[in-house]
């Protein structure tokens, strides 16, 4: 029975693996067919696919601001597929790195990237390995996909049609079992055709010959007969328009075969004297990466020791090549460990150790392209990244023409609190969010990227002025805008004026200071810790950790944290909180009229257009308006709340009226046919009103004892005691609360009672 077993499930093998051959060459003819049906795919070089195989992974970003005209282009990156998911250890890319890296691979695409070594610097604990680890490991995955397929060179020379005959009994013995051996072994050497496989002691029909540098087949094509060749190949299309002008496709009619390919072509051109014979051995097939192997991707380690011969060869293969060419050893099979990944990734983990002088050995490589293998130049064209702590620095320091070959991308600890709490909800799963209040969760990770920042920002300050106006919703030092900011998220509680000032300048300035913000305070691993000592410490059933207990736990139970922060951040990070859950509060009690709303809106700007003391029937609703000085107040108090002086009344009349007549009536209304209530004007307006109003909607409530009770009382037997309006209103509040800022009913009633408790609502009254 266990034979039977064995038996079915060795046969199930041999059916999935049956006609599957990853590496199976095609002629060079067949080649050129998918090279038509696939052209954009099949002719990259390793850092147009590198660079395609990004974006295949992050797909396209996110604007929050999508019609803002000083836009910078800071957008979201969703790096999930690229970096977190099925990876061993996940790597969260903060918005700050994600457009560092997307800026970075962005020129790849154009081919003009290759004389440089990449490298990925940072402080230790910002998971700097772990970062280059899995994009190596997407890359590998990748190029093992249709989408990453590339092909390499592999010659098959014919031994009949170069005079060698195949015959068993002419062939010395140990030749033939020297074949037999290289037939078990690793492939770079004879092997059988379809007809010969089966016949014992047949000789093989072929010698092969694989390019170590793993060149794409239409390299062989020579260099001076390539513009012909592909203006021949291809239809008069899209494609073909690109590969004749883009810069990115220069190297297709720029780039050389290697040594061994080229002395190839020219032996067998010579010995055959048909271009079409010789094409005729040569075949191509899929460029297979396997970084464990060190084909197409290697990966070196400080401790690891050089190779003890840095020229590779293979006598037995260079045997048959030159006993089939009869070439006097021109053609030499030789070449060095850079061609492993000539077309793929060499890394270094950390400037240490023996990757200092590999990277030194880089140098003339990277600045000529070339490397000397005995007295042949052997052409490398490989991605070479790396990555690097900041007191590997000393390692290259006062090396001018070496420093000047490396870009450097920085990779700081996070400085993005929602990339922040990503990370401590999946090292300690996604469930902890239920053990705090909504957006305590999120403080906490301000808390530790608060350390992370630089005590003072010149752009913040050139930008701001005077940080004490925002001293209700923000810090002295402006980290928590500042971090809002790397979130990429202007605050709504920004004045018009400094959100007018936040131009593209400005924000290119605030967030280069990222460059030289991330490398001290708490690393990736002390934040871990923090946060498990914080939450084994208070996480309990039906207890949930607020802002007090957060605050609590930093100045009297962990002190010494709380002096690595920067001074008064708690305190501002509270206020910040209570300005925020005031709003939610507000917002979930809001009950409003659009009908009105709209009335009045439309009816104030047509009024503005008449003078004072006249009687016009609006074009919009067709009241019969008397504009009078009360009558725009009144509205006015609604978009510009009560107490404004005149002199800003008259200022915001004026612009109003001329934002109106240039573009909303002439433009918008006249031109576009749009109705009044789709323009920018109105919806500008209308965010306005709906904001001052929702200002004054808790004052009927701050002062009410019922209220207050009855909040308390929810959802017991003594809530039906109360008022039917109080009932109504509070189940309204919390619901709303749920529904749209994502409380569990326990925590909306708890924090309301914190708001009421606390006065928070004459805190910001002004």
């Amino acid at each position: 029975m266990s034979s039977e077993s064995i038996n079915r499930a060795m046969a199930s093998l041999q059916a999935g693996q049956r006609g599957h051959d990853p590496a199976h060459a095609v002629p060079f003819a067949e080649f050129l067919d998918l090279l038509r049906a696939h052209p954009e795919r099949l002719i990259r070089n390793v850092h147009q696919v590198f660079h395609d195989m990004v974006r295949a992974y992050v797909g396209e970003g996110f604007d929050e601001y999508p019609e803002d005209p000083e836009s910078i282009n800071f957008i979201a990156w969703d790096f999930r597929r690229l970096l977190v998911e099925n990876t061993d250890q996940p790597f969260f890319a903060d918005r700050i790195f994600a457009n560092r890296l997307m800026n970075m691979i962005e020129a790849f695409r154009g081919g003009a990237q290759q004389n440089k070594v990449f490298m990925f610097d940072g402080p230790p604990g910002c998971g700097k390995s772990i970062f280059l680890n899995n994009l190596l490991r997407r890359f590998e995955e990748y190029a093992a996909s249709e989408a990453g397929q590339r092909y390499e060179v592999v010659w098959r020379l014919d031994r009949q049609a170069l005079g060698d005959p195949v015959d068993t009994d002419v062939q010395p013995v140990m030749e033939r079992l020297s074949a037999l051996l290289e037939n078990l072994g690793d492939g770079h050497g004879l092997r059988d055709d379809a007809d010969d496989t089966h016949r014992p002691g047949a000789r093989q029909s072929f010698v092969e010959v694989p390019c170590p540098s793993h060149d794409n087949p239409i390299l062989m094509v020579p260099k001076e007969q390539r513009p012909a060749f592909m203006d021949a190949l291809f239809e008069n299309d899209e494609f073909k328009w690109n590969l004749s002008y883009n810069k990115e496709y220069d190297w297709v009619f720029r780039d050389t075969p290697c040594t061994i390919c080229t002395s190839i072509y020219q032996a067998l051109l010579h010995k055959l004297g048909d271009p079409a014979r010789v094409l005729g051995m040569l075949h191509a097939r899929p460029y297979q990466m396997d970084r464990r192997l060190g084909e197409g991707v290697s990966v070196f380690n400080p401790g690891d020791r050089a190779a003890r011969t840095p020229v590779v060869t293979n006598p037995l293969l260079q045997r048959r090549i030159s006993s089939l060419l009869q070439d006097s050893n021109q053609v030499r099979y030789l070449f060095s460990r850079y061609a492993r990944t000539n077309n793929g990734i060499y890394a270094l983990m950390d400037l240490k150790g023996h990757n200092r002088d590999r990277l030194f050995e880089l140098h003339n490589i990277i600045s000529d392209g070339v490397h000397k293998v005995d007295d042949i130049e052997e052409r490398v064209n490989s991605l070479f990244l790396g990555v690097m702590n900041p007191e590997d620095n000393k390692n290259i320091h006062g090396f001018q023409s070496l420093t000047d070959r490396i870009e450097f991308i920085n990779i700081s600890y996070v400085l993005d609190s929602a990339t922040e709490v990503e990370i401590y909800k999946n090292i300690f799963g996604k469930h902890i969010e239920e053990s705090f209040l909504p957006r305590v969760l999120e403080n906490f990770a301000r808390i530790i990227i608060s350390s992370r920042l630089n005590e003072k920002s010149p752009a913040m300050l050139d930008w701001i002025g005077d940080p004490r106006k925002y001293r209700l919703y923000c810090d002295e030092s402006l980290h928590l805008l500042k971090m809002s900011i790397y979130t990429g998220v202007i605050p709504s509680w920004l004045d018009d004026d400094d959100r007018r000032a936040f131009n593209a300048k400005r924000r290119r300035k605030i967030i280069a200071e990222a460059e030289n913000e991330g490398h001290t305070g708490f690393s990736g691993r002390d934040a871990i810790d923090i946060f498990h000592d914080l939450y084994s410490t208070h996480a309990r059933e039906g207890q949930l950790i607020t802002m007090d207990t957060l605050c609590a736990w930093f100045v009297k139970t962990r002190p010494e944290l709380a002096r690595q922060l920067p001074d008064g951040f708690l305190d501002s990070l509270r206020r910040m909180y209570n300005y925020q859950i005031l709003q939610e509060v507000k917002e979930s009690l809001y009950y409003y009229n659009e009908e009105q709303i709209a009335r009045d809106l439309m009816n104030y700007m047509f009024a503005l257009n008449y003078e004072t003391g006249t009687t016009a029937v609006c074009s919009f609703t067709g009241e019969k308006l008397e504009i009078t000085g009360a009558f725009l107040t009144g509205i006015e108090d609604r978009l510009l709340g009560a107490g404004v002086r005149e002199g800003r009344r008259k200022d915001f009349r004026d612009a109003t009226q001329r934002e109106y007549t240039s573009r909303t009536l002439t433009q918008e209304i006249m031109v576009e046919g749009r109705d009044i209530r789709d323009t920018q004007l109105f919806a500008d307006l209308h965010k306005r009103y709906v904001f001052h109003l929702k200002e004054k909607v808790l004052e009927p409530f701050v002062k009410n004892a019922n209220f207050r009770r009855a909040l308390k009382d929810y959802g017991g037997e003594d809530f039906r005691t109360y008022d039917k309006r109080i009932r109504a209103d509070v189940t309204f509040l919390l619901a709303n609360l749920s529904d749209r800022f994502g409380y569990t009913e326990a925590g909306a009633r708890e924090m309301c009672m914190y708001v009421l408790d606390n006065d928070i609502a004459s805190e910001f009254a002004d």
